[in-house]
């Protein structure tokens, strides 16, 4: 038994420049027992341009079923598999997270290799707000839930991540214009690669720019945060009727932390945090909602 016996590792690789595959992760993908790759072409393509010849199988959405329990037989054995997505992190909105929540039940090793990510590449090139964040995968494909997906991203204070595909994009942006029209939107092409394009704007400006350049490649959508209060068209909605306290309150039963609740009424009422933390000594504190 070698030191990578029995063990998953969950392996990132390129989403488009070669050279942002880390030196970790090429010795892992040669050391290991097989890769579990979501595409196998795009993927032999990979290990050939870095002389990797460590046996391939296919782990995809439509296979998951059969292959998973022999991927995980296979580690009980003492064997060791490194999963690959087509590009980017596994298990972030592709089959790997399956595979990963089975070898976590049965206890078996799960060892991230970390490296390049769509979501966090697109977050800190946007240029928003990060010390808060939501990532949302990709958009519905019917419209009805994609609305509704994106009625709850207007309401959302914090930056949002979002998936979308390319020919999807213009009717997104239009929705995006009705129902977020001054919310600010950086639309990322291309990472990594060579026509790597992020176009910034509100959503009308960046419906008319893909509407004269027609979408191509792969999309990833930030929305930069907005302050709660800013959001909020009259007193009954910003707690404006409220005391500091049961504001504080109003905002913790609808899962806000404390920290962001804070926040969000000294904004709302012009005052320092300093004041509002006076106030919340004394509420019970919440959890942040998941991300």
């Amino acid at each position: 038994m070698t030191e990578l016996s029995g063990k998953l590792f969950i392996c990132a690789t390129p989403i488009g420049n070669l050279e942002d595959i880390t030196l970790r992760a090429l010795r892992v993908l040669r050391e290991v027992d097989l890769i579990a790759a979501e595409d196998t072409r795009r993927t032999r393509q990979l290990l050939s341009h870095f002389d990797i010849h460590t046996p391939l199988i296919s782990y995809h959405q439509h296979n998951t079923a059969s292959r998973i329990p022999e991927l995980i037989q296979r580690l009980k054995s003492g064997e060791s598999i490194a999963v690959v997505s087509d590009a980017g992190t596994p298990g972030i909105s592709d089959p790997g997270q399956e595979l990963i929540q089975a070898a976590v039940r049965e206890n078996l090793p799960v060892v991230p290799v970390p490296g390049p990510s769509a979501v966090i590449t697109a977050l800190v090139a946007a240029g928003y707000d990060t010390s808060a964040f939501v990532f949302g995968g990709f958009l519905p494909r019917n419209r009805r839930a994609k609305r509704e997906a994106l009625e709850e991203v207007a309401r959302e204070h914090r930056t949002t991540v979002l998936y979308e595909a390319p020919h999807r994009l213009l009717d997104t942006l239009r929705l995006c214009a009705d129902l977020m029209p001054e919310r600010p939107v950086a639309v990322c092409r291309e990472l990594t690669k060579v026509h790597e394009e992020i176009v910034r704007g509100k959503p009308s400006f960046l419906l008319q720019y893909f509407e004269e350049n027609i979408p191509r490649g792969e999309f990833v959508l930030v929305f930069s945060a907005v302050d709660r209060g800013s959001m909020s068209s009259s007193p009954e909605e910003s707690g404006g009727e409220l005391t500091v306290e049961e504001r504080l309150a109003s905002l913790l039963e609808q899962g806000y932390d404390k920290k962001t609740a804070i926040k969000i009424v000294a904004q709302e009422r012009g005052i320092s945090k300093r004041e509002v933390y006076g106030a919340a000594i004394n509420l019970p504190a919440r959890p942040m909602k998941e991300n």
